[in-house]
């Protein structure tokens, strides 16, 4: 069995490809090596290594590249530009936080080889349907284990195979399957045996009961039958008849019209089993309402690949945000030393990019993941003259795409939307006056937004403790900082003001002023003055960003902000872990778009209704991967379901270790949640490796608002640490939701 099929490898690229070449891998100016690179007979895997490093050589999949970039379109293939024209150079970009890999051939013929061979296996990967995925996924399997490459396995490899595969089994009954599946009577299995064996292996018990539950005959279930177990089952209501037909047409090869176990298995491990609401997935949400009523995906200090303080600055950085849908990164300018303003970390070590390079890849990348507007929020510690110069490389680079006068020519009483900024990039920084009048040019300001370094200090606002209880530190002399006219003209909806207390914004403040908070003063407001700060967020923007302290680039619970309706909650998205899950999670839907509506309570003065909603889980799991990658090391999964909301929706269950299984474990417990505001909802579910003696290992995890759960039996396909897929691991549930009376 190749699951590649020979379309792919009579191709002429992938023949290039499979016969090897020698391409130099750049990291830098001075390190740039050759290394011997070829594609393995699986048409999935990339091997290399050096011609003298002995027995050593690295591998990755093509699953794990997102994509390949031709020419100098890295900062390392750029700084090398003089020495290797661009016809022999490209970039291999990966999923999630795993570095590029920069390579230059010998020859643009042999480079576009590389580039189209790559692009193409991509799109191979992208358009495989669940059974191929599973198929290549137990062919890499058998790949790895036949040592002697021969394509056969005995008994004893099989059993250290499935020890690799996280199956820790019963000798007899895997024997007993063994001599099943070995029809030939030869003592090992080939490839196509051993999927067979494999399958039988894998048969799903929980899912075959569920099947046996609504099947007259045990063998099949009619289509009255499947409507029945989407009506009831599913909770799909109306829609079950038609549905029913669909599924039996998309999932049953046979005309029989009637659903087989195999068929009834793959519709559930299928999107349409998935537990996320389809219709919810796609772009559904009114775009039409003022900007104040959308959560928006927002980064901070978006040029920074690592830690705050000795960390790269890199344009890869607002790449990889941009495409993960962001929509509105931070550029930090100074005064650069040839009069072009530069980009970093003020007063640390993170090296320098050029704004104007920062402004052409926004340019480029804005507006791939999402058409709904950037917003480019200026942290601005440049003197007027450079000042000047980014307001024309704004104008010129960015051209059209930059918004310059207000919609209407009216002043606005509340402010666009994001249907209405299609396709614009916004700038929010300082500005000189209102958009009603234009006034002297200097104005005495009290401090650059997060000009908080030392510690999570703010300046002395109505909301803060009295000026006495600040040590000399904390107190930010007020500075005259001049603005340049030509930036400040730039800035429209987005005017970056000091916040004054909520009385203050009440009475006086406008709808396109914005004030940044650190998370420490946001946290502090919302738990004071809760419902100022959602009534204030209806109509102006927040944006938060995380403390000072958090130099090692941590995230705070972007869920607390949430709750208090602010929509600019900045995260440091090249750090890992629950908080960009969640923030992951919420974005999800709605297209990715970057954009999602607040629960009307939290853009009207509608008061919600109590509703409660009671949640049961019942939990079991399919070939969950391995966390230590020792050969005798077998995962104890329990899963955890999170919930994350308003205060007193916050709580986690979980279920019971099992122990040396990851490949099908049951738990078969219910765990059970009552929501007060489900609105603001999002729900985590984790797979963990259970450790009686030290943390438990992340395994995997997917993160979903709950307004987008499917109830009934889903499949949930889980993500690794970075956010990326790792087929064909899930967990398989039964969801109920009920209302409360």
């Amino acid at each position: 069995m190749d699951p590649e099929g020979s379309c792919v490898q009579d191709d002429p690229d992938i023949k290039v490809m499979m016969a090897g070449s020698t391409l130099r891998k750049v990291k830098s100016r001075s390190w740039k090596k050759q290394r011997h690179f070829r594609l393995l007979e699986d048409g999935m895997t990339i091997w290399y290594k050096s011609r003298w490093a002995g027995k050593g050589h690295s591998t990755f999949s093509v699953t794990e590249v997102e994509a390949v970039r031709e020419g100098h379109q890295s900062e390392v293939l750029l700084s090398i530009a003089e020495e290797f024209p661009a016809d022999l150079c490209f970039t291999l970009v990966f999923h999630g936080r795993q570095g590029n890999l920069d390579l230059v051939a010998d020859s643009p013929e042999e480079a576009q080889a590389w580039i189209q061979g790559v692009r193409k296996l991509i799109h191979k990967v992208q358009t495989m349907d669940e059974k191929e995925r599973l198929d290549q996924w137990v062919w890499d399997w058998f790949q790895k284990a036949d040592k002697n490459k021969d394509g056969k396995m005995n008994f004893k490899e099989v059993r250290k195979l499935l020890k690799m595969m996280n199956v820790d089994m019963n000798e007899d009954h895997a024997l007993h399957l063994f001599t099943m599946a070995d029809k030939s009577e030869s003592g090992s299995l080939e490839i196509e045996q051993f999927v067979h064996f494999y399958k039988i292996l894998t048969q799903r018990d929980e899912v075959w009961k569920v099947f046996q539950d609504y099947s007259g005959d045990g063998e099949k279930l009619m289509l009255e039958e499947l409507e029945n177990f989407l009506m009831m089952g599913q909770q799909e209501g109306e829609r079950s008849a038609q549905l029913a037909q669909e599924l039996i047409d998309s999932y049953e090869p046979s005309e029989s019209g009637a659903m087989s176990l195999d068929g009834f298995q793959k519709y559930l491990c299928s999107q349409e089993g998935s537990i996320f609401k389809p219709e919810q997935r796609d772009l559904h949400q009114d775009m039409s309402q003022p900007l104040s009523h959308y959560f928006i995906s927002s980064s901070h200090n978006t040029y920074l690949l690592e830690d705050q303080l000795r960390g790269q600055s890199s344009l890869e950085a607002y790449i990889q945000a941009l495409k993960r849908g962001c929509r509105c990164v931070e550029v930090d300018c100074w005064d650069g030393s040839d009069g072009e303003p530069i980009v970093y970390h003020g007063h640390t070590l993170t090296s320098k990019i050029l704004f104007k390079d920062v402004i052409s890849t926004v340019k480029e990348y804005a507006f791939k993941a999402s058409d709904f507007p950037v917003i480019l929020s200026l942290e601005n510690h440049c003197g007027v003259e450079q000042q000047t110069i980014m307001a024309e490389h704004l104008s010129q680079i960015l051209g059209d795409m930059l918004l310059t006068t207000v919609l209407d020519g009216q002043v606005p009483q509340q402010l666009p939307s994001p249907q209405e900024l299609k396709g614009k990039i916004l700038l929010k920084a300082k500005k000189i006056g209102g958009l009603e009048d234009c006034i002297d040019e200097t104005l005495t300001d009290e401090v650059s937004d997060e000009e908080e370094a030392n510690g999570d200090a703010e300046s002395p606002s109505a909301e803060d403790p009295p000026a006495e209880s600040l040590t000399e530190n904390d107190k930010v002399k007020p500075r005259v900082s001049k603005l340049s006219k030509e930036l400040s003209d730039l800035v429209l909806y987005c005017k970056s003001v000091h916040f004054h207390g909520f009385e203050q914004a009440r009475l006086h403040g406008k709808c396109y002023e914005m004030s940044s908070f650190s998370e420490s003063k946001a946290k502090r407001l919302a738990k004071e003055a809760g419902t100022d700060f959602v009534q204030y967020n209806t109509r102006q923007l927040s944006r938060i960003y995380p403390s000072g302290l958090r130099t090692d680039s941590s995230n705070y619970n972007p869920q607390d902000m949430w709750n208090v309706g602010c929509q600019i909650v900045a995260l440091n998205f090249q750090t890992a872990g629950l908080e960009m899950d969640l923030s992951d999670g919420l974005f999800r839907q709605n297209g990715g778009c970057g954009y999602v509506l607040k629960p009307d309570f939290m853009r009207d003065d509608y008061k919600p209704l109590r509703l409660s909603i009671q949640v049961e889980t019942v939990i079991s799991g399919q070939q969950l991967p391995k966390v230590n990658q020792k050969e005798g090391s077998i995962v104890d999964p329990l899963v955890r379901v999170e919930i994350y909301g308003v205060p007193q929706d916050q709580a986690k269950e979980e279920t019971s270790h099992i122990n040396n299984n990851g490949f099908n474990p049951v738990w078969n417990e219910t765990l059970n949640f009552i929501l007060h505001t489900p609105e603001l909802t999002l729900v985590r579910f984790v797979v963990e490796d259970y450790d009686k003696a030290s943390r438990n290992d992340f395994i995997g995890q997917f993160t979903l608002p709950f307004t987008c759960i499917q109830a009934g039996y889903r499949h949930i396909h889980l993500l690794s640490k970075d956010g990326t897929p790792i087929p064909p691991s899930s967990i398989f549930v039964n969801i109920s939701i009920s209302e409360l009376t």
